[in-house]
């Protein structure tokens, strides 16, 4: 059986495509032959690619935030036929201190950042074990690397991710299964307009959180420079790579940013290199 590098028309499973990255994704693909199974919030939203591209599209109204339904969706798209490409693609932020998010608002985050991804990347496992390979794509971000104030659920959820992602990467290697953390720094994706806050409470109104949600109230897309027709073609091509890397930083702003955080926890670390010695048993 080809692998999904060789194979000419390739089955993706595409989630939160309903807009940003994942229906760029979802596009590149159709354009590429390739058929797509799609997962939205709204059935309607797909309905202009749906007419362009015909049964080569698969929609699936999905909330993430109900594993039954994950579960049901994953089922019915591997009983469909084998799946190529994974891509865990939905998400979103909740702006605010961690002391001023709701239960839920923390809950929603990881359900949807971290254990929707990691239920559907189980399911996926053993059929793509059985078919002699796979690819799955997990779209993380720079936050997943760095951490800013105001963005505590969203960093749990994208640096358990990748964790999540590194561990299962060496545990399905000898499968012929590759795992890849895609990093995109600010796209126009419509992400900054998708921001939800928190309601602002007295303590944070003038440290660096008030100052953080005051600079992301006034966001706008248009100041963001990633461009995701772009990041879709470079995720396509990695998935047509034999050899994929582990994590596909995207954007000048995330190498930048990465690279300074790396940095400086390299430097943080070697700086306790003699205490880290001091706590094994005497000889």
């Amino acid at each position: 059986m080809p692998s999904p590098v060789d194979k000419e028309v390739r089955h993706w499973f595409v989630t939160g495509a309903s807009g940003g990255l994942g229906r760029h994704l979802t596009d590149h693909a159709l354009r590429h032959g390739d058929r797509v199974t799609a997962t939205v919030r709204r059935p309607d939203a797909l309905d202009d690619l749906r007419e362009a591209h015909g049964d080569r599209l698969a929609v699936e109204v999905l909330d993430l935030t109900r594993p039954a339904e994950v579960e049901e969706v994953v089922r019915r798209t591997i009983d469909a036929g084998p799946v190529d490409v994974v891509v865990n693609n939905a998400g979103y932020v909740v702006v605010g201190a961690a002391e001023e998010m709701t239960v839920e608002q923390v809950r929603d985050q990881v359900e949807v950042l971290l254990l929707a991804p990691m239920l559907i990347t189980r399911a996926f496992l053993a059929p793509m074990r059985a078919q002699g390979g796979g690819r799955i794509i997990q779209v993380s971000s720079m936050g997943g690397q760095v951490g800013v104030p105001t963005h505590s659920a969203y960093h749990a959820g994208k640096w358990g991710l990748e964790g999540f992602t590194e561990s299962v990467s060496r545990e399905v290697a000898d499968f012929g299964i590759h795992l890849t953390l895609v990093e995109p720094g600010g796209t126009r994706t419509g992400f900054a307009s998708a921001m939800r806050f928190t309601d602002e409470t007295a303590p944070y109104r003038d440290n660096a959180v008030g100052r953080t949600r005051r600079s992301l109230e006034a966001l706008d897309d248009d100041a963001l420079t990633g461009d995701p027709a772009k990041v879709a073609a470079a995720v396509y091509a990695t998935t047509r790579d034999p050899n994929p890397p582990l994590r596909l930083p995207l954007g000048a702003d995330t190498y930048d940013a990465v690279h300074a955080a790396l940095t400086g926890r390299l430097a943080a670390l070697e700086s306790r290199k003699e205490q880290a010695g001091e706590v094994a048993f005497d000889r």
